[in-house]
């Protein structure tokens, strides 16, 4: 007897892998013998992650549309090949449900999905719903969302359930203080050049702490030999730094302060971890979502927001002394990060997907 399958299409940023990976995860617990395919585009850092977590992975070959000039143009023909081979796809493995996790690569997918009457649904990570979820919501049953003000954008179909982050997110303990003022810093899979070089210049206003400081740093693949070689030369010694941190779990464990982009699974772990953060939004993001993120957070006192105009070394440096010499700020933080924490989001999505596979389809039977 074939096993029941079902899609889950996010990619594009790695921003949309992780959440995938953990509704993955959660359904597989529920039943064992369920196929789980990975569907996203042809980037070779997606295929890697997946894969590195023993998963399945099918790449299509789509960009985004938003943007200007040329690229933006030419990815266009990419989305009927995009959809006719999202079609054959869906005919030949006949998944139960359709996951559309936001990334661009999720849209011809979940489309497919609604031409072949197969069940779907869509999860928004975002504060404000982006691009490709906003053309497909006339084609879902459902969209879950991560925070109670995204539910306007989807009316009746809107369910908030939070934002699904890796298990070993949400069994971080409680922070503690450490013989070292531990600082988290990152900009994403791929590491922001922004972040590295406003990190360099912040250290020279930092050496006299510098004994009480303990620094992790993910740069991404392109700039960490100078990165770490700044660091060196300011007399910063205990530090880690690297490409990409696998363990991110037990980096926020460790972290008494994390400063980074705010790009939804960065905030969804950030309020699962409850650690305080120094939010600085990726300022070229699509729509600006990231700022919406942090202002999310930020409006209630949970996160600390620097928009990248503002976002001197000086400024920065300032606010880091500042927690650092009067830690009861981050108290402050993390008791209001609590609540924006939904209890087991995965948990719920996951009895979500199960109820909806139950659902006949809608206009083609595939079997």
């Amino acid at each position: 007897m074939k096993r029941p399958s079902i899609f889950i299409c996010g990619g594009g940023t790695g921003g949309h892998l992780y959440p995938a990976l953990a509704v993955g995860k959660k359904l597989r617990e529920k039943v064992p013998e369920l196929e789980i395919i990975f569907i996203g585009s042809q980037r070779a850092m997606e295929k890697e992650i997946i894969q590195h977590h023993g998963e399945k992975f099918i790449g299509l070959k789509i960009a985004g549309l938003r943007g200007k000039g040329a690229r933006a143009i030419l990815s266009i023909p990419l989305v009927p090949i995009a959809l006719i081979k999202s079609i054959y796809l869906i005919i030949k493995k006949r998944p139960r449900l359709v996951i559309g996790m936001g990334g661009y690569s999720s849209g011809p997918m979940t489309l497919a999905a609604w031409l072949l009457g197969r069940p779907r649904l869509i999860l928004e990570q975002n504060a404000r719903p982006g691009f490709t979820n906003r053309l497909l919501r006339p084609f879902v049953p459902k969209a879950v969302v991560a925070f109670q003000g995204t539910l306007s954008y989807f009316g009746h179909k809107g369910i908030c359930l939070g934002n699904p982050v890796r298990e070993e997110f949400n069994l971080i303990p409680p922070r503690q203080p450490h013989e070292f003022f531990t600082l988290l810093i990152f900009g994403g899979s791929q590491g922001s050049r922004f972040l590295n070089q406003l990190m360099v210049e912040v250290l020279a206003c930092l050496i006299r702490v510098k004994e009480k400081l303990r620094i992790f740093h993910q740069t991404g693949p392109k700039d960490l030999s100078w990165v770490e070689r700044a660091y060196r030369e300011q007399g910063f010694n205990r530090i880690t730094i690297a490409p990409y941190f696998f363990d991110m779990a037990s980096r926020f464990a460790a972290a008494d302060l994390i400063i980074c982009r705010a790009g939804a699974t960065s905030v969804a772990e950030i309020i699962a971890a409850q650690r305080p953060a120094v939010l600085i939004p990726f300022a070229q993001a699509a729509e600006n979502h990231q700022y919406w993120n942090a202002y999310e957070l930020a409006a209630s006192g949970a996160a600390d927001l620097l928009p990248e105009s503002e976002a001197t070394p000086q400024v920065l440096a300032d606010k880091i002394l500042s927690y650092l010499e009067e830690p009861h700020q981050l108290k402050l933080m993390e008791e209001r990060l609590s609540s924006f924490k939904l209890e087991k989001p995965e948990e719920k999505i996951a009895s979500l997907c199960l109820e909806l596979m139950k659902f006949e389809p809608r206009m083609v039977s595939l079997g």
